[in-house]
C-alpha cells in the first residue's frame, strides 16, 4: 500500500529547500574532492570527470536526502501532535490544568489596557448527577457544559479543565464589564441545556467566580481572588456570577508566588 503523506504545504517547501541545499553542498564537495584526487593521480578532472562529479551525488544522494527530509518533517509533526495532545484533557478536549495555568500565566504577564479576566466555573451539584445517573452521564454533562462555555466566549479566549467538574476561562483583553456579560452568557447557556439522563431528566447549572486585572499579576493571585468569589456564589445558593476588579498590585505582588489549589501546592512546569 502506498504511503500517504499528510504534511502541510509549507513542510513540502521546506523539504525541497533542504534537499536542494544538501545537493548543492554535495556537488561542490564532489567536484573539489574529484579535482584534488584526479589532479594528483592522473591528468586532472577533465570534462567527463566534471560531469561525473556533478551527476553522481545527485543520482546517489538526492533521493536519500529527499526521503530523510520527509521523515524528519513527519517526526516533527508527530512530536508537535503528541505535545498538543498532552496539553489537552482527554474527556473535554480543554487544556489540562498545567497547560491552562502556563498559558494564562504568560498572558497575565503582559496584561495592560482593558486588562484580562479569569473565570472559575464550577458545575453545581455534580456529585448528585454521578450518584443518580452514573459516571457516564456525568461525563456527558461535563461535555455539554464545555460546549455551552465555548459557544458563549470569544475566539481568543482560553478554556481549561482545572480538575473534576471545575473549569477555568481566561479572557484576554476583557475588563470587568465585558467579563461579566460573558460569564452571565455562560451561566444562561448551561441552564438552557436539555440534559436527559433517562429515565429522569436533570437540569444543569454552574456557579461562576471571576477576577479582573489591568496590570501584570501572578496567576496564583488572580486565581485566589476568583476562587473566593466562586465560593461566595456557592454559599449564596449557586447558579450565579460574582466578579471582582482587582486593584493595581504593588510591585512585590507581581512576583511569582506558590499556587495553592484546593489546599494543595501546584508545581509549575519549568
Amino acid at each position: 500500500m502506498a504511503r500517504k503523506f499528510r504534511l502541510p504545504r509549507q513542510a513540502w517547501a521546506g523539504i525541497v529547500r533542504r534537499t536542494l541545499s544538501h545537493m548543492v553542498v554535495a556537488v561542490v564537495f564532489s567536484i573539489v574532492v574529484s579535482y584534488v584526487i584526479l589532479g594528483i593521480f592522473s591528468q586532472g578532472l577533465g570534462e567527463i570527470g566534471l560531469i561525473v562529479a556533478i551527476i553522481a551525488p545527485l543520482v546517489l544522494g538526492g533521493p536519500m536526502v529527499f526521503y530523510m527530509s520527509i521523515r524528519q518533517h513527519e517526526l516533527q509533526l508527530a512530536y508537535a501532535q503528541l505535545e498538543a495532545a498532552a496539553a489537552r484533557d482527554s474527556l473535554t478536549n480543554c487544556l489540562n490544568h498545567g497547560a491552562f495555568v502556563e498559558t494564562a500565566t504568560t498572558a497575565l504577564r503582559g496584561a495592560t489596557g482593558d486588562g484580562s479576566t479569569l473565570l472559575v466555573i464550577d458545575a453545581d451539584h455534580f456529585k448528585s448527577i454521578n450518584d443518580r445517573f452514573g459516571h457516564a452521564s456525568g461525563d456527558t454533562a461535563l461535555k455539554l457544559i464545555v460546549s455551552a462555555i465555548r459557544a458563549s466566549i470569544r475566539a481568543d479566549d482560553i478554556v481549561g479543565r482545572l480538575g473534576g467538574e471545575e473549569f477555568g476561562v481566561f479572557l484576554p483583553g476583557a475588563g470587568s464589564e465585558q467579563a461579566a456579560r460573558i460569564a452571565e452568557a455562560i451561566r444562561k447557556a448551561v441552564q438552557m441545556i436539555e440534559f436527559d439522563a433517562s429515565p429522569n431528566a436533570s437540569t444543569l447549572s454552574v456557579s461562576i467566580g471571576g477576577a479582573s486585572t489591568k496590570s501584570p499579576i501572578d496567576f496564583g493571585a488572580i486565581f485566589k481572588s476568583a476562587d473566593e468569589r466562586l465560593y461566595e456564589v456557592k454559599k449564596a445558593g449557586r447558579n450565579a456570577v460574582s466578579l471582582i476588579a482587582l486593584p493595581v498590585p504593588a510591585a512585590a505582588n507581581c512576583q511569582p508566588t506558590d499556587l495553592v489549589y484546593r489546599g494543595q501546592d501546584i508545581k509549575r512546569r519549568a
